[in-house]
């Protein structure tokens, strides 16, 4: 039996592909946007994962570091430690920086400072692709491999030279970012420390200058085995007067408080994308099924079903959705790693696509099958 989608491709097979690769570069953006998502979610817990705190101590009130500022004494690290539950403590200081690359381009980086010679680290090794941590409490930087630094290499933060002393992969912000890190004091005087001109000048204003730089920005606790997370945390809110956190409840907070609207706009852009995809495939159908109306009269003529018109134009929408998903997959996927945030393309996500990629392409159909039933038979005679 003769299929008459396929012969009707055949005869413009050139113009079909075409139209199909159009199409599906619309389908890869899709596809890109989507990962984008995923990279953000995965970005936004990178270190959270890498610091594995069971608690996060941050100023009452607030939500964290990461959403909203908060300042805390370095010291209460110390007081927790006390606490029979908890195992280990670490303070932390977070900051936004630009650093000058060795191209000579200003980038964007997010700073933590921590206490070499404490008890815990938010440097995970298994991400420190050369060189060591920080042993020294001043003027040392471990790095991302994306600023482009080499071991040894000097970089001016503020007042003070630092130097390279490790290089880390795949550690990034929840915005992406490239993640330096710097010893505690030195992310000290880097968020609190006023510089000599501005002490001169609130001097001379008669401002009694008498800055604590002995601030952090979290303590972050690791409890013993068996001990119940939301109990100490609890007794710590109770007794303290200190916002804690969970780090599941942190872990909302980051996909939720953080990147929520971020991840917003990429769901609106998807889903405008699909929208415009749609509409593109109804019309090509559409402009197709007018292109050949004298031979679909031609075959209203001759006897041949309506339910045989429409089942042609359906199949070539959905082969042309299909092939159009086939070349979005295979641009996604010559392109994802070229954009400067993380981009995660996923399977199930791929097959999602699909399922919608068909159902468009079914509604699509529509358009075109009405034309083609409302055809005149005897258009076919006489021109």
């Amino acid at each position: 039996m003769i299929n008459l989608a396929y012969k009707d491709i055949a005869h413009s097979y050139l113009k079909f592909i075409v139209t199909a690769m159009g199409v599906g570069m619309l389908l890869g953006i899709v596809l890109i946007m989507i990962g984008v998502y995923r990279g953000m979610v995965i970005d936004a817990e990178v270190l959270l994962d890498d610091i594995g705190a069971d608690l996060w101590i941050v100023q009452e009130n607030t939500l964290g570091p990461f959403a909203e500022s908060s300042r805390i004494h370095e010291d209460i690290k110390d007081t927790l430690r006390a606490n029979p539950n908890v195992d280990k403590s670490m303070a932390l200081a977070f900051l936004n920086l630009q650093i000058k690359t060795p191209l000579g381009v200003m980038k964007r980086v997010y700073s933590v400072g921590y206490d070499p010679y404490g008890e815990l680290s938010p440097i995970n090794k298994k991400r420190l692709i050369e060189g060591r941590e920080l042993k020294k409490s001043h003027y040392e930087i471990v790095v991302s491999k994306k600023l482009g630094f080499k071991l040894e290499d000097k970089i001016k933060l503020g007042r003070n030279i630092y130097t390279v002393v490790g290089i880390t992969k795949g550690v990034v912000s929840s915005g992406g970012d490239p993640v330096v890190f710097v010893s505690l004091k030195d992310a000290q005087e880097l968020q609190f420390l006023y510089s000599n001109a501005r002490i001169r000048n609130d001097r001379a204003r008669g401002i009694k200058v008498d800055m604590d730089n002995h601030l952090v920005n979290a303590v972050v606790l690791k409890l013993f085995t068996g001990s119940d997370p939301n109990i100490v945390a609890e007794d710590i809110r109770r007794w303290k007067h200190l916002g804690v956190f969970t780090a599941k409840e942190e872990s909302d907070i980051l996909t939720k408080n953080v990147i929520e609207t971020a991840s917003k706009q990429i769901g609106m852009f998807t889903v405008i994308l699909i929208g415009v995809s749609t509409i593109i495939i109804a019309l090509i159908i559409y402009t197709m099924t007018l292109e050949k109306i004298k031979e679909i009269s031609i075959m209203k003529l001759v006897g041949l079903p309506n339910f045989m018109i429409t089942k042609m134009i359906m199949q070539e929408t959905l082969a042309l959705g299909i092939l159009a998903f086939i070349f979005g997959n295979i641009f996604a996927h010559a392109i994802w790693d070229k954009f400067p945030k993380r981009v995660v393309l996923r399977v199930e996500d791929a097959w999602l696509l699909f399922g919608v990629v068909v159902i468009a392409s079914i509604i699509s159909s529509l358009f075109g099958v009405y034309k083609a039933l409302k055809a005149d038979p005897r258009t076919a005679i006489g021109g």
